[in-house]
This record gives C-alpha cells, structure tokens and sequence, in this order.
C-alpha cells in the first residue's frame, strides 16, 4: 500500500528520507507522528513565560505592601498574603492557560483541543480557572491551619509569591497542552470532590451533618458560594464533555437514534444538576430545589434502567454494575423513608457517591467507544523523487492494508 504524503506535511513533521513516521488510524483520520513532532511546544517554550509574569506579579505585589507601609504581611486574612496569590495566580494563571490553549488550537497539535467548539471555549477557562481557585483556597486554609498566625517580611513574602506564582505559571500553561476529554473528566471530578470535600471541611464548626448536604450551599454555611459554584461549574464541564463525547461518537455511530437520546437525556440532567446549584437549598428556594434534586434522581435511575437500550456495544460487566447500583440506591430510599433508619445526611451522600461513581463510569465508556477501531503502526518513508510515491511499509499487512486503504492525502493532518 503506497500513500502519497503533500509537500506541506513532510516539511511541517520534518521527515527525512531515512526516517520513521507513527501513523495512527482513527475514526476517518490518518494521523502522522514523527519524533520531532512528538516533541510537544510544552517543551519548547521559554521559561520567561513562566517566569517573567511572576516576576512582575511579585514586583506589584512588594510595591503594594509599600504604599500600605507595611513590613509584616500575615499569611492568611482579608489583606494577607494567601488573598494575593490567590487573586494574582487566578489572573495570570487563567490567561496563560488561555493563551497555550488557543495557540495549540490553532497549531492542532492537540487533537482535542482542535476539536473543542467555541461554543465550549468559556466553559473550558472558567472551569480550570475555578478548580485553580479551588485548590489555592484549600491549599492556604491548610496552611493557615498548620501556621497559624505566621507572618512574614516584606522580602521574605515577595520571593516567596514569586515561588508561587512562577509554579501555578508552569502547571496553568501545561494543563493546556495535556488537555483532553480524559483530562476533562478528571477536571470533573476534582472540581467535585475537591469543592465539596473544602465545604466540608470549613463547615465543620457548624455541624453540617446535623442538618444535610444541602446546608454546605445555603447562606447558613460559611462560603457557601464555593459550594454552589463547585455545582454550577461542574455541570458546565459535563456539558462540555457530553457536547465532545457525543460529536465524536457520530462518526462512529452516524444517525443514531439511540445515542441522540441518551445524549439529550444527559445534558438536561447536567442542567438540572447546575441548577441545584443555582437555586440553593434557601427558604425561598427550598420546594423548587428539592424538586429538582428529586427530577436528578430520576434521571439517574433511567439511565439506569435503559442503558442497555441506550448504550451500543455494552458491556454485561457494566449492566451488572449498573443494575447493583441502582438497587442500592432503592434499598436506600427505603431504609430512610420506609424504615427510618438512614438519616437524612447519610441517604444524601449514599445517592451522591453512587449516583457520581455510576456517571463516571459511563463517561469512561463512552470514552471507550470513541476509541474502539484506532490502530497503529510504524512505517518507514521513502523520498519521493525517487519513488512514484511515499511507501508505507506495514507491520500488520492485512490490517494495514485494510485500514490504509480508506486515507487519502486529504485525511492526512499532524498531530
């Protein structure tokens, strides 16, 4: 099997006529790999883009403190050191993230990237930009329960927001090229676990679990908006993902029926998700905030039941794991309204860890089935000039020969 490969894309992966080149069939595109491209931009950026931002960063934050003639800067309060790492690290953090992100959209070298829809852009930034929040909060709530009442000097604070802000620099900007939907559904579930394990946690003066979950999102709970923004923004990256898992699967499964319901059915269950969020458990949200916890039940238990209508090439390991969550989460319901043994708190967190595991197990299914039929191989190049073509030489001759035979140089792009 000989493909002929263009000009343009021997020069953009620098093939040699002695090289090697990954090929790697997927859905309906070939995809070239070369040693050299494999090298990702990550690593060839500058450090000055981690560090110059810091650096400046560092210098606003001493003039600062010296305008307020201030020499000893407390580590945690209103006017500390932690609100300004958190505040700058938000900031450039979130617009370096941005701007890599953009660049390896536009450069596909990131094949996800490429195929995020603008339409999802703001929901992708937000939500990294949220869980970098997120985990600076629960970073300095820990150190200001550890260092309780520290201080620092002016020159000390300074090299140490430095610090801090050249390494939230380097993890914002290598979160945009490692991004993908993989990466995504670990975004989901850190901006989750990590949001409410944080509300948790500064709730716990106030006896949360006496009343239920639902109090960590209400104005009786301190912070409360880390709660219900955990909520929101992780309904948004639910969307986002149901949006790039579903398109992909079209080109696998195109026109199917099956797929489009199950993909209606979990967007509006996202929503009804974020809205929980958006109307807290307040008095004067409180009947419309249980119905829609309720209304997120139910979608559960659909899916649920019609997964294996739903879902092509289920697995029978999946239905049985499905099937026994599902009767758990009913054995539950009973033990706390029929029975009265379970408490209110603990059905809650029962549902939530069953009905958040099952979702992400069938996010990583589907996940799977984007992937079913990807094969690759290793070829060797030849020039052209002395060949009528490029040779691909196969280490699998059937397989190549039968997935080869539907690339053509238009399918051909660089990754």
């Amino acid at each position: 099997m000989r493909i002929e490969i263009p000009d343009q894309i021997v020069k953009q992966l620098k093939i040699n006529e002695t090289g090697r080149v990954k090929l790697e069939l997927r859905n309906n595109d070939a995809v070239l790999t070369t040693k050299d491209s494999e090298q990702s931009l990550f690593q060839r950026i500058s450090l000055w883009w981690y560090l110059l931002p810091a650096l400046l960063s560092a210098v606003a934050f001493n003039i600062f403190y010296a305008v307020q003639n201030r020499n000893q800067i407390p580590m945690s309060g209103s006017n500390s050191f932690a609100s300004c790492v958190i505040f700058a690290g938000v900031l450039i953090g979130t617009i370096m993230f941005t701007i890599f992100f953009i660049r390896e959209r536009r450069n596909q070298t990131n094949t996800f990237s490429a195929n995020i829809y603008w339409r999802n852009f703001p929901v992708v930034i937000l939500s990294f930009a949220l869980i970098l929040a997120v985990g600076l909060l629960g970073v300095f709530w820990l150190f200001g329960t550890i260092f309780k009442d520290v201080s620092f000097d002016r020159l000390t604070s300074t090299i140490i927001f430095f610090i801090f802000e050249g390494i939230i620099n380097y993890i914002m900007i290598y979160a945009a090229f490692a991004l993908s939907s993989r990466t995504l559904i670990r975004l989901f579930t850190l901006v989750i676990v990590g949001g409410v394990v944080i509300s948790m946690a500064t709730n716990s003066s106030l006896l949360w679990w006496q009343h239920n979950l639902s109090f960590l999102g209400t104005k009786l709970a301190t912070n409360s908006w880390q709660f219900n923004m955990t909520v929101m923004f992780s309904a948004l990256i639910l969307i986002a993902m149901i949006d790039y898992i579903f398109v992909s699967l079209h080109a696998n499964y195109p026109h199917s029926l099956r797929l489009s319901t199950l993909r209606a059915i979990l967007t509006i269950m996202a929503v009804d998700y974020g809205a929980i969020g958006f109307f807290p458990n307040n008095a004067q949200f409180h009947l419309l905030h249980d119905h829609l916890a309720k209304v997120l039940v139910y979608f559960i238990i659909l899916l649920i039941i019609g997964i294996r209508w739903l879902l092509p090439g289920i697995s029978k390991q999946f239905l049985h794991i499905s099937y026994t969550i599902g009767a758990i989460l009913i054995a539950a319901e009973i033990a706390f309204k029929a029975i009265g043994y379970l408490s209110l708190t603990a059905f809650e967190i029962i549902g939530f860890i069953l009905a958040f595991g099952w979702v992400l197990l069938l996010l990583q299914m589907l996940q799977e089935l984007i992937d079913t039929g990807t094969r690759v191989f290793y070829v060797k190049i030849e020039d052209g000039t002395k060949q009528p073509a490029s040779t691909v030489t196969e280490t699998e001759p059937v397989k190549a020969q039968k997935a080869a035979s539907k690339a053509t140089p238009a399918d051909l792009k660089s990754e």
